[in-house]
């Protein structure tokens, strides 16, 4: 086997990591702020609830190969070439938005664009404020920072395009606005917050030594399909259920406050993933491989609340499970991070983040699968959300083999 030259991380500020952050929480703002709106158009434009999880849903579709390109790009250009992009991908998607109000089709094409924005940024920003962690003396601190940073924007999206859509005039607009000002105001900050990544690629590239042995490669694929593959899918599973599926069954009971509710529940759920994480931090001190079955546990909980919730479906229980569902995604969000950032050749940690990023994305097509699945076998919201607990207990028991296998 040939040997790889070293390169020393560059030394950069602790608080380097903060502009990266806000334009990670600028995207995720773009990409949470359509959920609260989804009664709204439910309304307006007569859609029913499978066209309407559908749009929710083709966010995802953007998304994968722009994860999957902008992981790898980034690997070679570094981080800040491609966020930036993606500042104004996101800003593009919010105009077609805007301007969708009344058309189905615009609205469809400004949630591709929304998730192709997403599909740049989130696997590279993690990567990039990884990198920016390195002198943080906490191995921890690149998965929870990133987490923070994603789910801060995932909070104040749906919280700001709810209020700004119950009280405003015009609301298909105005909801809109806050995002395009926010990501004025993180582009800046991010143009010049150090690159990292960029100064990794550019030794790489001029090394003349590398390492030819694929074995660590070999490993990793087989980690995520023995690991990740099961894993990652209910880290946005469990959001997209608090997101788009529960407020949609309590919004008739809150009446002409069904925009408000739908904006709080969502946006309580984004909110508890962040005070969820200390918690990801205590949990961090678990064995390796034990981290993922553990938060599963978590998963489980949140699918059972909402389960009981569906039943009535009660105003305050859809909010409690819309709390417990946040924590569930909060602490596998970092638990994925983690485990990717552990297992991850330096040199390959965009493209690696990317795919987990991808994998974890497939859960945001839960509430489309579950109103197809409802109107087919005609089974009730209760029963359904019992089904994806009896498959999220199998995922979990799963975990717990592979785990043991591994170790």
């Amino acid at each position: 086997m040939v040997m790889t030259q070293e390169f020393a991380p560059p030394v950069v500020a602790s608080r380097a990591w903060l502009g990266a952050g806000l334009a990670l929480a600028a995207v995720g703002w773009g990409a949470n702020q359509f959920a609260p709106l989804i009664v709204m158009y439910q309304d307006r434009l007569g859609l029913t609830a499978a066209v309407a999880d559908a749009m929710f849903g083709l966010y995802a579709l953007g998304l994968v190969p722009a994860l999957l390109a902008g992981g790898r790009l980034s690997d070679r250009v570094g981080r800040r070439a491609v966020v930036m992009p993606a500042l104004l991908v996101s800003f593009l998607a919010t105009c077609l938005l805007m301007a969708g109000g009344h058309q189905v089709l615009l609205l469809c094409a400004g949630r591709l664009l929304a998730g192709a924005a997403s599909g740049l940024a989130f696997g590279t920003g993690a990567a990039w404020i990884k990198e920016l962690s390195v002198n943080a003396g906490d191995t921890a601190a690149g998965p929870r920072r990133a987490t923070i940073a994603m789910t801060a924007g995932f909070a104040a999206g749906p919280l700001a395009a709810g209020a700004c859509a119950q009280w405003l005039p015009s609301p298909e607009v105005t909801a809109y606005l806050p995002h395009l000002a926010v990501l004025i105001a993180a582009a800046g900050p991010a143009w010049r917050t150090p690159d990292p990544g960029r100064i990794d690629a550019r030794n790489g590239a001029d090394a003349t030594t590398r390492v030819t042995d694929t074995s660590p490669q070999a490993g990793l694929a087989r980690h995520f399909l023995l690991v990740m593959v099961p894993f990652a899918p209910w880290v946005f599973g469990t959001a997209a259920i608090a997101l788009a599926y529960l407020p949609a069954l309590a919004a008739p009971r809150a009446g002409q406050r069904e925009l408000l509710f739908s904006a709080l529940a969502t946006g309580l759920a984004a909110l508890a993933g962040i005070a969820a994480q200390p918690l990801a931090r205590l949990a961090r001190r678990l064995p390796p491989g034990r981290l993922l079955p553990a938060s599963m546990a978590l998963v489980l909980a949140g699918i059972g609340c909402a389960a009981w919730a569906a039943r009535t479906p009660s105003l305050p229980l859809i909010l409690l499970a819309s709390a417990v569902l946040g924590i569930a995604y909060g602490i596998t969000q970092f638990a994925g991070l983690a485990e990717v950032q552990r297992i991850a050749d330096p040199r390959s940690l965009g493209i690696a983040t990317a795919t987990y990023q991808v994998l974890s994305y497939i859960g945001f097509a839960f509430p489309f699968l579950m109103s197809l699945a409802g109107g087919h076998w005609r089974l009730s919201p209760p029963a359904l959300l019992l089904v994806l607990l009896g498959v999220a207990v199998i995922a979990a028991g799963w975990l717990a083999i592979a785990d043991a296998r591994l170790r």
